[in-house]
């Protein structure tokens, strides 16, 4: 499905074989293989699109970088992270009151919406305009909307 919900199936298809291969080497005895969370460089970022680009911006760069933040993932997780349905439990939440909050500009707006969708009782989807995903990890002009919709949503929903 990819992080925009278009993944072309063969790209799981072939992710997934090189996955079976890795277990199959680890069996054997070999080393464990890994692959880059994000391109080496920031030319390289910028050739995998702007959300690719986004991402290696904040975790790849002092912005957000970490010495001891994961690098690679290893390949025997990808099936694990392939078959894995955030979605599936989203009705055990009701009756406890869901907000869901979005920049409307976020490669992964469509995981809300699939969310909100589902999930039944009080809920809200808020959007904030002119955010992308990671805008919203640490950018004022993003966070702080969203921190204000959050503070009325519990003092509506949560205080006694």
């Amino acid at each position: 499905m990819g992080v925009d919900g278009t993944q072309d199936p063969a790209v799981l298809e072939g992710m997934l074989d090189a996955a079976s291969a890795a277990r199959s080497a680890e069996a054997r005895g070999e080393d464990v293989r890994r692959f880059p969370l994000f391109p080496a460089t920031e030319e390289e970022a910028r050739r995998g699109g702007p959300h690719v680009h986004e991402g290696w911006e904040y975790y790849r760069t002092p912005r957000a970088e970490h010495p001891r933040s994961a690098k690679t993932l290893t390949w025997t997780s990808v099936d694990r992270l392939a078959t894995f349905d955030a979605f599936a439990p989203v009705g055990l939440i009701a009756p406890r009151p869901l907000l869901l909050i979005a920049g409307r500009e976020a490669v992964t707006s469509w995981m809300s919406m699939e969310a909100f969708q589902r999930a039944s009782g009080t809920k809200e989807l808020a959007w904030i305009e002119g955010a992308s995903h990671i805008d919203l990890y640490d950018k004022d002009a993003y966070v702080l909307p969203a921190v204000e919709r959050l503070a009325g949503f519990f003092t509506t929903h949560l205080a006694a």
